[in-house]
């Protein structure tokens, strides 16, 4: 791991009210000094993320678009690779691919999509990830597989960034992460997702102790390209506040926790901004990570805490 990597900051959006609003936001982001700009693929009260990215791209100069992640069983792998080399080439070079093997139940419930065992639809992802690697690669590629057969087909537009666009995988089983650390450039470390719903035995899955045991995984299946790997999280409770201690003793008892498996829970961020700059250092130098992803509240509210940016020197 390398644990001297420069932190670098993401947002996650779940929403645009208008075209404008849209445009401005990612501006804004970009402005504070964001790196990337990520949307998720729900069913639920959000943008289409295709569509979304290239707006936002377009909005920006500098700000990096990713999705956050495609559920490939909404998306065939070809159609997801061509719409995936099209917002890199429009963007120029600005795209991150985030695909993963769909988690949330209500979404296919709602569609009227199989929810298929866990294992059938990591088997359809890994099986995704060669034919996208193959799209991304250019020229003439076939592909046989269990789940996806591929003839002779051409793969255009080519991606900006070479040999392709960062392919971000993650998740919280051993079976995904250990897929994420042999195929992803960024490796993105969350709870376990295997039950389908939000609930608490869910973000107990997320406790320090179960985070070690995932880098144990990811370590293990990455072998020696364990160094160029960009390890990430998602923060999703931010707070901040200078009696840190109180706000994690009202909060443990919901989750089955004690206080201090709250504030050492790396997806939560709770202290004044020095405590929340220091358990962010103390997060790179235990597990490895250096790319955080913030909900977009909680970016504003680092955001006006921070007396720079999100990348200012102090935590580099």
């Amino acid at each position: 791991m390398n644990k001297h990597r420069p932190l670098r900051f993401g947002v996650q959006e779940h929403r645009a009210h208008s075209a404008k609003q849209w445009r401005e936001r990612a501006r804004a982001l970009e402005s504070i000094g964001f790196s990337t700009l990520y949307l998720p693929d729900h069913l639920s009260d959000q943008p289409g993320p295709i569509a979304a990215l290239m707006a936002a791209a377009d909005a920006t100069t500098t700000l990096r678009v990713g999705s956050l992640v495609f559920d490939n069983d909404y998306r065939h792998p070809v159609v997801l690779a061509k719409e995936a080399a099209t917002i890199d080439l429009l963007s120029d070079g600005r795209f991150e691919l985030g695909v993963g093997a769909g988690w949330l139940v209500s979404d296919y419930d709602q569609a009227g999509i199989p929810y298929e065992s866990a294992g059938t639809r990591i088997e359809r992802l890994e099986e995704a990830v060669q034919i996208i690697k193959k799209f991304f690669a250019g020229g003439e590629f076939s592909f046989t597989g269990k789940h996806y057969t591929i003839k002779g087909l051409e793969g255009a537009p080519s991606p900006v960034q070479k040999p392709h666009p960062p392919l971000l995988l993650g998740g919280g089983g051993r079976r995904m992460l250990r897929l994420a650390a042999r195929e992803a450039d960024i490796v993105h470390v969350n709870y376990n997702l295997n039950e389908g719903r939000i609930n608490p035995k869910l973000v107990r899955t997320g406790m320090a102790e179960a985070t070690d045991e995932k880098l144990g995984w990811i370590k293990e299946a990455a072998g020696d390209r364990l160094e160029a790997i960009d390890l990430g999280f998602t923060i999703f409770f931010a707070s901040i506040t200078d009696d840190r201690e109180s706000l994690a003793s009202a909060l443990a008892p919901s989750m089955g926790f004690e206080p201090q498996d709250v504030l050492e829970m790396p997806h939560f961020l709770i202290g004044t901004v020095a405590q929340i700059e220091e358990d962010l250092r103390a997060r790179r130098e235990r597990y490895g990570f250096s790319h955080v992803i913030l909900p977009g509240e909680s970016a504003d509210e680092l955001s006006r805490s921070w007396s720079d940016s999100p990348a200012n020197n102090s935590l580099r």
